[in-house]
């Protein structure tokens, strides 16, 4: 393995529109800030500092993220690596590692990197959909909700504001970048952090579920060698399935997260599958659809 010292850093960019680019192997963060133009100067070195040294940092300690949760919580170091295992310990009654909440964990430590730095407005730190935020007393940050990735545009909206609680947020979905055991499209969740947000949100994934024919699983080794879930059935496709099947599986995924709801592990979740919606809670956030407004 690589010694720390010598891992490259983070490759950064300004892009067009102003936000940062943050890169580090399998991360890619994309930060937005607001506020003074020295506090947002500041705060761009202040991101690339936080990032730096956390992907070696995880290596090092890969072996227990990946490894299920039991008893008790596995003895971490990084501060990242106990977010993680933070965020998905609520959860140690299903089949869960810590793996479930690393891009909220990663999003979230840049984010408390960079908010030390004060006089900025808003920030958000987005890594792959799982999105930190900070948001002073005034601000509003419209947030875009994606159900399919490849379509590229949003079809929904999330509204946070300043006095909402909402500080994370994440999605997902059989259709993401990570795997699912259940069939849902696309679910978003709006916490208190993005770690929570992260875990919940394939927790709350994997019980919008169903079979039928039409939906086909493999093990998740199969797919990747390397994946936490070992042989657990992961879903591959989902074809156009019927009504009730549909309604079934969202009302199973509904049940999961009003039960989160309760405990207050979530604020709020959005559920979709095959045209059908189920928005649950939100705290004060206004979610909508059919929106054109974008978070990237």
């Amino acid at each position: 393995m690589m010694d720390a010292a010598a891992w490259p850093p983070p490759q950064r960019q300004l892009l067009p529109d102003g936000r940062l680019l943050l890169e580090d192997g399998p991360i890619r963060l994309v930060i937005g800030l607001e506020g003074a133009r020295a506090a947002v100067l500041e705060a761009r070195e202040a991101a690339a500092r936080a990032l730096e040294g956390v992907l070696p940092a995880l290596a090092e300690e890969v072996a227990l993220l990946r490894q299920p949760l039991m008893g008790r919580p596995p003895a971490v170091r990084h501060p990242v690596a106990r977010r993680m295992v933070e965020a998905a310990w609520p959860y140690r009654a299903h089949f869960v590692t810590p793996m479930v909440a690393v891009a909220g964990a990663v999003a979230e430590h840049v984010l408390l990197g960079l908010t030390a730095v004060p006089g900025l407005t808003m920030a958000y730190v987005n890594n792959g959909g799982d999105i930190a935020l900070h948001l002073s007393g005034q601000a509003t940050l419209r947030v875009g909700l994606v159900e399919r990735p490849e379509a590229g545009a949003p079809d929904g909206l999330a509204v946070i504001r300043g006095g909402d609680a909402v500080r994370g947020i994440a999605t997902s979905g059989w259709r993401g970048r990570s795997f699912s055991r259940g069939i849902a499209d696309a679910v978003t969740v709006l916490a208190t952090r993005a770690p929570e947000a992260d875990a919940a949100a394939s927790l709350i994934a994997n019980a919008v579920d169903a079979e039928h024919p039409l939906i086909r699983r493999a093990p998740a080794q199969s797919l990747d060698p390397d994946s936490d879930l070992r042989d657990l059935p992961v879903t591959v496709d989902v074809g156009a399935l019927p009504p009730e099947i549909v309604h079934l599986a969202l009302d199973r995924g509904e049940a999961f997260a009003e039960g989160l709801l309760a405990r207050g592990l979530v604020l709020g979740a959005c559920l979709r599958l095959q045209g059908q919606v189920r928005v649950l809670g939100a705290s004060g956030a206004l979610v909508n659809f059919g929106r054109e407004e974008r978070l990237g």
